[in-house]
């Protein structure tokens, strides 16, 4: 795929299967789809030269998770943050063409040194890819950054994100 940047409509159009082709991968619908748009994606560049993702989501206090996460002290959960980069790390190698369903397969350390807010404005996805794999299994590994308004508040290493064309045993 050439295309280099996707809107909430193209990401709402993986979420129903319609980018990638039927059996292939998917991004999850709403409300577990956890970014507005994808800013930047290329194969080239990032901090090991294999590829990049830069993803946003807009927040606002009505934001489904706010309501319950937790009452009386808001806060988005850092999971969702985690998700998203895998979801993002999935993406991607749909985007490079490889077959299956995405399947998170673990992380090699994940850090949260901050918190999103129902005030904060927007909150930004660094991909960096180190590693694709493209035999039986078409694989990626990844580090990840979460920014909340221009401060790092989540960081992980060894992303994994797996494709696979059969999931009946996973």
């Amino acid at each position: 795929m050439t295309q280099s940047s996707f809107t909430r409509e193209d990401l709402l159009a993986c979420s129903e299967g319609e980018m990638f082709g039927p059996g292939n991968s998917q991004l999850p619908a709403p409300n577990m789809l956890m970014m507005d748009r994808i800013v930047t994606i290329s194969d080239e560049g990032g901090e090991y030269g294999k590829g990049y993702i830069h993803a946003e989501l807009d927040i606002n206090p009505d934001l489904w998770f706010f309501g319950c996460h937790f009452k009386g002290d808001p806060v988005m959960p850092g999971c969702l943050g985690l998700d998203a980069m895998w979801q993002l790390t999935g993406f991607f190698l749909a985007w490079l063409g490889g077959p299956g369903r995405g399947r998170a397969l673990g992380v090699g350390e994940v850090k949260f040194t901050g918190q999103i807010l129902p005030t904060a404005k927007k909150v930004t996805y660094h991909i960096d890819m180190k590693r694709v794999i493209k035999r039986k299994l078409f694989m990626g590994m990844a580090d990840g950054r979460v920014e909340v308004d221009g401060r790092t508040i989540y960081t992980a290493k060894d992303l994994k994100v797996g494709l696979f064309t059969d999931t009946s045993t996973f």
